[in-house]
């Protein structure tokens, strides 16, 4: 009988030895070069919708959604719980996201995520089944962080999906708070939060769906009552401790070759006083490229998060953290208008010389070469 993912049952050596050659492929450089990347695009519009992740609501994606994939004004697609009723389901819809952009001048795969973590956050049915917390409980933690990253990493390819917004590297601290209600991390220990989540990392993409580690450099110190999503978070953490503890599993994720990292919305006054970790050059720059060597793609958490009622609307917004260093822009409030929005503030500011143009190049390059890379 099949094994299932539901228990703390330690993985087949079959799926180890997968997964251990996963990450020795990508720690030994297997990568994607810079001659790869398909010509830059003149066109502004266009040119600015490379960096755009949409979603819509219900479970039909609306026409203007195959418009804008057509025309090759969108990166991707994030789908939610209200988005898919069974995999079948979803599986057709993204047949027919495929079918557009493959109508697109824009000649490489959509980005098409989601949210698959475990235990209660999860967008589609299936692995994995534990938790992040449970995973890290289990007698034999590393083989169910291996399982877990394998089992997402089947269950978005059965959907046709090709990159997961997982796994969460917060090292867990305060009790209650909205990273320990869904059971999101870990473990408190940074030791264990690195090896499980390098583990799971190196074993999804063995399977070729892209991972996600986030939310750098940290939210497991999120006082209880707080969220980001809902409101400004300030984590008032001393800059040893933030280093040692909170952004302690990224050089492993890195190691591991994981493909994008998501940024937090918290502001952390030890490394920048005024702005969220996705808007600030010194948190995307400083740190996570410069001090933990990341190359790969960042990517912003939900741009409609109430943590960033005081940086203007959804085209602000979107500016603000392109100039940050944020690569992909993800509008996740269920409403086309915020990607168009996005689309056409960033398509503005490029064009008007208040975005640096070398640097908005750079990143949709790289988004196109993750974007080549993937199924």
């Amino acid at each position: 009988m099949p094994r299932s993912n539901s228990s703390c049952e330690r993985p087949s050596r079959r799926h180890f030895l997968a997964a251990a050659s996963a990450g020795l492929l990508v720690s030994a450089g297997v990568s994607l070069t810079r001659a790869h990347a398909q010509p830059m695009d003149p066109d502004p519009l266009r040119l600015a919708g490379q960096r755009v992740i949409y979603s819509y609501p219900g479970p039909t994606p609306p026409p203007a959604l195959f418009e804008h994939i057509r025309a090759g004004r969108a990166a991707g697609v994030i789908f939610f719980g209200e988005n898919i009723t069974d995999i079948a389901q979803i599986a057709g819809v993204v047949a027919q996201l495929r079918q557009a952009q493959a109508q697109s001048p824009i000649r490489v795969p959509l980005l098409l995520m989601t949210d698959q973590e475990g235990g209660l956050v999860r967008r589609l049915p299936g692995e994995p089944v534990l938790s992040a917390k449970q995973v890290g409980r289990c007698a034999d933690p590393l083989g169910a962080a291996l399982d877990a990253g394998l089992g997402a990493g089947r269950t978005l390819r059965s959907a046709g999906m090709n990159v997961n917004l997982a796994p969460v590297l917060d090292v867990f601290d305060t009790p209650g708070n909205f990273i320990d209600r869904t059971q999101r991390s870990f473990s408190d220990n940074p030791a264990l939060v690195t090896t499980l989540g390098a583990a799971f990392i190196a074993a999804q993409q063995n399977t070729g769906v892209a991972a996600t580690a986030k939310h750098f450099p940290g939210l497991g110190k999120a006082p209880a009552g707080q969220n980001t999503d809902l409101g400004p978070v300030v984590l008032d953490t001393d800059l040893s401790t933030l280093r040692a503890v909170d952004e302690a599993p990224y050089p492993a994720a890195v190691f591991a070759g994981v493909k994008l990292v998501m940024l937090s919305w918290a502001v952390y006054p030890a490394l920048d006083p005024d702005r969220p970790a996705g808007l600030s050059p010194t948190i995307v720059g400083r740190e996570l490229r410069g001090r933990n060597g990341f190359r790969g793609i960042t990517i912003t958490d939900a741009l409609e998060a109430g943590a960033l009622g005081a940086f203007g609307d959804t085209g602000q917004r979107a500016v603000a953290a392109a100039a940050a260093g944020m690569d992909l822009i993800l509008c996740s409030g269920r409403d086309l208008a915020q990607g168009e929005a996005a689309t056409a503030a960033l398509a503005a500011a490029y064009s008007g010389g208040r975005l640096d143009a070398a640097s908005f190049t750079d990143a949709v390059t790289r988004i196109t070469l993750l974007r080549t890379g993937l199924f």
